[in-house]
């Protein structure tokens, strides 16, 4: 049976499956709607592109040693 500190690691990776596809997800609806109000065309391909790379660093944040 696992300790409850190995539930905690277990938690947190399962957190971080989530991280990237949230992200990425959430800035293409903001693009999207943005798009819809102003009636553009990009704004969806480059609120997607700030939604991956916020889920990038978030990970890489999450997944860095502590000092």
């Amino acid at each position: 049976m696992p300790k409850d500190g190995q539930w905690q690691q277990y938690g947190k990776y399962l957190g971080l499956a989530f991280v990237l596809p949230s992200c990425t997800l959430v800035g293409f609806l903001i693009g999207k709607g943005l798009d819809k109000l102003f009636g553009t065309h990009f704004l969806t391909f480059i609120f997607l592109l700030l939604g991956i790379a916020a889920g990038f660093i978030d990970l890489i944040r999450e997944t860095k040693p502590e000092k």
